[in-house]
Parts: C-alpha cells; structure tokens; sequence
C-alpha cells in the first residue's frame, strides 16, 4: 500500500465530461473541460491562453456583453457610487455597470470582492443576473468599495484620466489633439479598448511636422501597427516638402528616418533637395540648442568647418549615421554646382565621390546609358512635383519646372525604363496611382513614342507626383 504525501498538491485527473472522456480540471476556476472552455472562448471572442492564464478575463467579457451600450448615454438618477477610485491624489466615484467597460477596473473589482467574506465567483453570478432583461433593478444598500489604482506614466494627467473616466458614461466625448496622447496612455492602463482605439484614429488625422514624433513613438510603445504605418506613410510625403522645411525636423527619430530614406515610395523634388533634408536633420542634432530652422549656407558653412584631412563620415561623429546616407540616390545628382559642392563640404568619403564621378564618366561616354542601375525601385533618377491646385500641362509654371527635371540624351534613339506615381490623401485615407514599370523606345525623329499618361480621378489635395526612369541601351 502506498502512502500518499498530506502536504502533496492535488494533481489533475481526467474526469468524465459530456459524453466523451475529455481532459477538464478539478476544480474552480474552470468549473468545465478544457474543450468546453475553448468552445466558450471562441464564442465570446476571447484569446483562450489568456483566459487560462488570468480566469477573471472570461468573467470580465461575460458582464461587459451583458450591459447594453445605451448605458454610455443614460443618466444615473439618485443612485450612489458603487465605487471610490483612488487614483492620481483623486477620488473618483463610479457605477457598476460602467465600471465593467474597462478591463483593468473590472479585475480590481472583481478582487476587492475576493478580499471579502462574499464568495467572487457567486458576487459575479448575481451582478449577470441582475443585469438581465425583465429583472428588477432595485438594488439593496451596499457599501461603497474602494479600489486603489497607482499610475506611473508622466503621460497620463489627471485632465487625461478624468477623460478616460468620462467616456465610461458618455459616447463621442471629444478628444482634444492636444490630451490625445494622455487620453491613449490612461485607455492603455484601463483597458479601455473601445477609447484607446478612439485615440488612434484621432493621432492618425491629426499628423503635423509637430506631432508625428510623438505620435509615432505611441504607436512603438504601444505596438499599435496601424499607427505607426500612418506615421511612415505621412513621413514619406512630407519629409522634404513640409518637415524638412521647419524646426520641428529635429524631432525625427533617426529609426523613422531610417525607414523612410528606404521607402520606394518616398516623394522628393529631386535628390539634391533629399540630400539637403538629410544635412540639415544631421545639423540640427549636432547643434541642439538651435531655435530656429538654420539657413542652408550656415549648414554648408558648418561642414566646411571640420578639418580636411578626414571627411564628416569617416569621423566618429558620423559613423553611426553612414546607413542613412547609404539610402541616397547621390548618382542622380548630375549637376556640375551641386557636384561642387559634395566636394566642399568635404562631408562624404572620397571613395563615395570617386564612385559618382565613375558613374557619370562611364554614362557619358557610352551616350549617357545607365549601365551600371540595376533595381528601378532603390535606384532610378527620380524627381517630383507637388500640385496643390489644377493646373494644365501647358501652364509656364508647371512647364518650367517640369523642364528644368527634364533629362537630356545624347542619342538619336534610346530606350527608357520609368514609373510614375501619384499620391493624395481623401478623408484621410491615402489614394495612390502608379503606372507601374514601363520601357519604351523614344526618339528625336517622327514618328516617336510618348510617354504613358496617368490618369487621376480624385477630389484629394495636394497632389504628390513622383517620377522614376533609368536609361537604357538603344
């Protein structure tokens, strides 16, 4: 006979459950099979590991379910604050049934009963019970309880978590861009799901050259993809043409940077115009206490400074920043002034400038052929233009400008691979239109081809209109 250990812990055993042998604990919390409750689970949408590892979840989403959404809009008439929330040096008074729109107050709810003589899984039954439809709402004098909640995060100030408390009860409360950040934070904390995801779609319209670093280090913290996506897809419009104009520029993390320097999609006026972004972000962290946007000459002048023996990249100081640089197109820099002034500036290494001039040398020489691009996507000549009206193709301006971008070749004939592409935002929602890769043979003599027309039905201003070609052997 074996004897059994009294201090040894109850093992699980495999019980009869339905009408099949299944596996299923116990005891409580799981009063069913594993089966069952994975079944349960998958009905109330709820993520079965979860509900293993923290049994109040399934309790939670059984009560949330239960208290209809018009509560958010009903008056509470006469009726005494079931809870006191003790939270940010405030006590705030709250309802039962809103309190279970927040996950994180539900579970402190539900372990101040446990605290109790009351049994919390039997308080929980009567709390369903008492919300059905046709059961009487009287309610016997209870005891207020009170919950203790300690927040940490700067972020979340009392205006902020009184906000998050007031959408317990009120629908479209309006969220301000300026607590929005705040609001987000406290919904985390809460788990306020339905708020939270208010608070992203309000960040997600309101990107500005001032908010898109904040904005976009919430959506990293938060691992809320969506956002951070809006973040890099507005960055790639507005680096050169809008932040890259404004102190505000400073701000950009250099993993955002990063990203966006990578993108195909990227809108710029030129490569030149990307480069001088990317000079003036790098002066901008170097000189810190800078407070207004530097002009571009006192940015050259900079540069110029540091000693000639060794260039701005190969110092220590710029290491860390060659992988960015390295996201630049600086072949399709062709103008000798601009060629100039790299030289100048003495910002790039030598073997980096002699590999330009190679490049052009060798396209000179076999009639400006590219031989040496291979990828249209990471290494096309690209320029944009940025329309914020309607104009035609025969107006001076529009002309001008597209003629000053306007390669030149050397041959009679010659082949040229080249996309063109449109973006605009609609109800704040990005439109895109591409052509998609296009080789075609043009010419100087009649009859020739004409380029592919893109053609643009759309209500969204401004326009950003990119252009990428590569030139090919005739």
């Amino acid at each position: 006979m074996k004897m059994l250990n009294p201090q040894q812990k109850p093992r699980l055993e495999r019980r009869i459950a339905g009408s099949t042998n299944r596996w299923r604990f116990p005891r409580q919390p799981f009063s069913g099979d594993l089966l069952g409750l994975s079944q349960m689970c998958k009905a109330a949408n709820i993520d079965f590991d979860e509900v293993l590892k923290n049994p109040d979840r399934l309790c939670i989403s059984q009560i949330q379910k239960i208290f209809p959404e018009n509560l958010k809009n009903k008056t509470i008439q006469s009726r005494e604050a079931d809870v006191i929330l003790e939270c940010l040096g405030f006590k705030w008074e709250l309802h039962q049934p809103q309190l279970f729109q927040s996950e994180t107050l539900a579970k402190l709810y539900l372990m101040g009963l446990a605290r109790g003589n009351a049994n919390p899984e039997k308080e929980s039954v009567k709390i369903l019970q008492a919300q059905q439809p046709g059961r009487s709402r009287e309610q016997r004098p209870v005891k207020k309880m009170i919950l203790s909640l300690k927040i940490n995060d700067p972020l979340v100030t009392r205006e902020a978590f009184a906000t998050a408390l007031k959408n317990l009860y009120m629908q479209e409360v309006k969220i301000c861009l300026d607590d929005v950040l705040g609001v987000l934070a406290a919904a985390h904390i809460l788990q306020f799901g339905s708020l939270f995801q208010r608070c992203v779609t309000v960040m997600m319209s309101g990107l500005t050259p001032s908010t898109i670093k904040n904005f976009y280090l919430a959506g990293c913290k938060y691992k809320e993809e969506p956002l951070t996506t809006a973040c890099e897809k507005w960055m790639e419009m507005n680096l050169v043409p809008l932040v890259g104009t404004q102190i505000h520029l400073r701000k950009i993390p250099k993993e955002l940077l990063h990203k966006v320097l990578k993108s195909p999609r990227l809108f710029t006026f030129s490569e030149f115009d990307l480069l001088k972004t990317l000079l003036l972000w790098v002066y901008l962290q170097l000189n810190n206490k800078t407070q207004t946007f530097p002009m571009y000459q006192t940015v050259l002048m900079f540069f110029s400074s540091f000693p000639k023996n060794c260039a701005f990249l190969d110092r220590d100081v710029g290491q860390n920043l060659i992988p960015l640089f390295l996201c630049l197109r600086l072949h399709s820099i062709t103008k000798g002034k601009d060629l100039e002034e790299l030289r100048h500036i003495n910002f790039f290494p030598e073997s980096w400038l002699v590999r330009v001039t190679a490049n052009h040398y060798h396209a000179l020489e076999n009639g400006g052929d590219m031989a040496h691009v291979k990828d249209l996507s990471t290494q096309a000549v690209r320029f944009g233009l940025l329309f914020n009206q309607r104009i035609r193709h025969t107006d001076l301006e529009c002309a001008s400008t597209v003629y000053e971008n306007t390669p030149i070749s050397l041959r009679a004939e010659r082949l040229v691979t080249y996309e063109i592409r449109a973006q605009t935002t609609v109800d704040g929602k990005w439109q895109e239109f591409r052509t998609n890769q296009i080789t075609q043979k043009f010419g100087l003599a009649e009859p020739s081809c004409k380029s592919h027309a893109l053609k643009i039905q759309t209500v969204g201003i401004p326009i950003y209109a990119s252009f990428s070609f590569v030139f090919s052997l005739s």
